[in-house]
C-alpha cells in the first residue's frame, strides 16, 4: 500500500471511530457530552489534546489530525510532501509506541544543533530506521493514539515458542559493568570498525579521508556507546545499538573534519 493510501486509510478509520459518538448527560458536571466506542484510536484523548470540536467532526477533520500527528500542519501539506519525508511519517504512525514527533523533533534537532548541520529528509529516514524503527527498547514519554487489541489469541492460532527458545531468552547475557573487557570488547570494537565504513558512505562526507583518521573504534566503544546508568543492559541489545549510534557520532567526526579542511585552506 502507498503512504498516502496508507494514510487515508487511518484517516477514514478516525472518522469512523468518531462516528461511533453518543450523547450523554453528565450530571457532576451539568453538561452534555459525548461518549464513544472506538475500534482504532482513544478518541477521547486525540479530542483532548487536539482540541476536536466533536459537534461537526467531518472526513476532512480526520485527515488533518492524521497529518499533525506525523509532523505536517495539515493535511495539503502531506500530500506535496518529498517520499522519505512521506516514508519517515508512515514510520512515525507505526512506532508511536517508541517515539512522539515532538520526541523525534527534539532529538534530530539536537544533531543539527550539535554539529551545525540542516538535515535533509532522507538523512533524517536514515537515522529514524537505524535509532528507532530497527530498535526495540524505546518507550516514548508522551502518547499512542492507537488503541492495541489486547484479546489473547486462541490456541487454533497462537504460536507456541519451542523450550529451547523460551530457555534461552531466560537466560539472555547481561552486560552489568563498565568498560568492556576481553572477547566482549573486541566483537564490540569489530562491530563498530566494520558499521562505519556503512555510514561514511551513506552520509556522503566530503572529507571522507579526514573522517577516517578521526575514527577511533575504541573510544567510540569505550567512551560514547554505554553509560553507567545504561546498565544492566542484553549484550545482544547493546551490540545492535553500536550501529544505531553511529549515525550521530559519524556526523559529528564528519564535521570535525570539514573544519579542518577548511582551516587547512586559510
Amino acid at each position: 500500500m502507498k503512504t498516502i493510501e496508507y494514510f487515508k486509510l487511518q484517516a477514514k478509520n478516525l472518522y469512523k471511530d468518531f462516528k461511533t459518538q453518543k450523547p450523554y448527560f453528565d450530571p457532576s458536571l451539568g453538561n452534555h457530552l459525548f461518549e464513544y466506542t472506538p475500534k482504532f484510536f482513544d478518541v477521547d484523548a486525540l479530542v483532548t489534546d487536539f482540541d476536536i470540536d466533536e459537534g461537526s467532526f467531518t472526513l476532512m477533520n480526520a485527515q488533518h489530525i492524521i497529518a499533525k500527528l506525523v509532523g505536517f500542519k495539515k493535511w495539503t501539506e502531506m500530500l506535496k510532501a518529498s517520499m522519505p519525508a512521506l516514508e519517515l511519517a508512515r514510520l512515525l504512525f507505526d512506532n508511536q509506541h517508541k517515539i512522539s514527533y515532538e520526541e523525534w523533533v527534539d532529538y534530530f534537532t539536537d544533531i543539527e544543533n550539535e554539529n551545525n548541520v540542516i538535515l535533509d529528509d532522507e538523512y533524517k529516514l536514515d537515522i529514524f530506521k537505524q535509532v528507532f524503527a530497527d530498535v526495540d527498547g524505546h518507550d516514548t514519554y508522551v502518547f499512542d493514539y492507537r488503541l492495541v487489541r489486547m484479546e489473547k489469541p486462541s490456541n487454533e492460532n497462537q504460536i507456541i515458542k519451542p523450550k529451547k527458545i523460551e530457555e534461552k531468552m531466560k537466560t539472555t547475557v547481561q552486560i552489568s559493568a563498565l568498560p568492556l573487557v576481553g572477547a566482549d570488547r573486541n566483537e564490540f570494537i569489530e562491530v563498530a570498525n566494520a558499521k562505519f565504513e556503512d555510514v561514511l558512505d551513506r552520509i556522503e562526507a566530503e572529507n571522507p579521508q579526514l573522517t577516517r583518521k578521526l575514527w577511533n573504534a575504541e573510544k567510540y566503544i569505550d567512551e560514547e556507546l554505554l553509560t553507567p546508568d545504561m546498565l544492566p543492559i542484553g549484550r545482544d541489545y547493546a551490540l545492535s545499538l553500536v550501529d544505531a549510534f553511529l549515525v550521530n557520532y559519524v556526523i559529528g567526526l564528519a564535521v570535525q573534519a570539514d573544519e579542518q579542511a577548511a582551516a587547512a585552506l586559510k
